[in-house]
């Protein structure tokens, strides 16, 4: 029997740790050693046994989350799953977590609708599964399951050969577990007259308009949470709303984004493969994906598709991912033209503009 992933609970709130415990107990796959009220409890525990996982609250009482994540990361680097409530400017405050080595954000449980408790369920146990997976380095870095969706719930796979080219190329970029950074390096990277970008990061919603308005102001290029019928514009990233699938659609020569509900797809939302799915229907040649690091296979048969339609693809390769998941599903499925390390990507997104 495969060995359990060990997860170590440290929240404030009494009722969110039982929550958690039992969403993380209610997977085989998963065994809660510990809770603790606050990180001095949780170095106690610590101290008895090492867990695999962290979920970490960011606002306790006598030490926050964050400076226990710093502490964590500079002296002995275990995976970091942040579970927040925090919106507004608190999102910039759980962004930095990001920044000080946390792999993954998760919103915190709370009651709801049946369908509204299966989904925090898997997205859960999915990111202290993803989290158990991650490459770090220190600091200076089964619930039932659901049934596993595919894009056709929200859009009808390509039937024919995407409507004639325009002169513009369009970006389509996937990204999960370890993609906030990776994320970061490549659109540094992207010159001012770059070609516009639609982006699926797998983040909660209320996290995303925050994690946009980061990028923009570190970026050359423009970059912010995409609205429903926003145009894609040269020089700009739009990046898919948290909790909403985004597509990029097509109205004459004019490329623009659609932001919708939906259910979830490749256990997701928003969806990577609904996004490219979206460009191998409505740009097909037109078009460039790029799939970056994360658990799991979201959006390797959505760039299956793009590929099938001409387009150029791109996947991060296994040694600059933090998950090689994602990346690695899409290459077996025969989808990826090329693979680069995450320095390379920006590069070659140039290079297939030009091609």
């Amino acid at each position: 029997m495969a060995k359990k992933i060990k997860v170590l609970i440290v929240d404030d709130s009494a009722l969110v740790r039982q929550t958690l415990a039992d969403i993380l107990s209610s997977d085989p796959e998963i065994e809660v050693m510990g809770a603790a009220a606050d990180p001095f409890a949780a170095v106690s525990k610590m101290e008895e046994q090492v867990p695999d996982v962290i979920t970490l609250d960011v606002e306790m009482p006598r030490m926050d989350g964050i400076t226990f994540l710093r502490k964590i990361m500079t002296q002995h680097p275990i995976p970091v799953v942040i579970c927040s409530t925090l919106t507004g400017e608190g999102a910039e405050t759980t962004l930095k977590a990001l920044e000080y080595g946390a792999v993954d954000i998760i919103q915190k449980p709370k009651v709801g609708t049946k369908q509204f408790l299966e989904e925090s369920k898997v997205r859960v146990c999915d990111a202290v599964k993803a989290a158990s997976q991650a490459r770090l380095k220190p600091l200076s870095r089964m619930v039932q399951a659901m049934h596993k969706m595919t894009a056709d719930a929200v859009l009808p796979p390509p039937t024919t050969r995407a409507m004639a080219e325009t002169t513009e190329k369009m970006v389509v970029v996937g990204a999960s577990t370890g993609g906030t950074e990776a994320l970061r390096i490549v659109l540094q990277a992207m010159p001012l007259d770059c070609p516009a970008l639609a982006i699926v990061q797998h983040m909660p919603e209320n996290f995303t308009a925050a994690f946009a308005s980061r990028l923009d102001s570190i970026c050359r290029i423009s970059v912010r949470e995409a609205r429903d019928g926003d145009s894609m514009l040269r020089g700009h990233a739009l990046i898919a709303p948290g909790n909403r699938h985004m597509l990029l659609k097509r109205s004459g020569a004019r490329y623009y984004v659609q932001v919708k509900d939906g259910p979830m797809v490749a256990r997701h939302r928003p969806s990577v493969d609904v996004l490219f799915r979206s460009a191998a229907r409505y740009a097909g040649g037109n078009s460039i994906g790029v799939i970056m690091t994360g658990m799991g296979d979201d959006g390797a048969r959505g760039m299956k598709e793009m590929h099938d339609q001409g387009a150029f693809t791109i996947a991060q390769d296994q040694e600059t991912c933090v998950v090689y998941g994602m990346p690695q599903e899409a290459v077996k499925l025969g989808a990826v033209d090329k693979v680069g390390s995450l320095q390379e990507i920006p590069r070659e997104i140039i290079k297939a503009v030009n091609r």
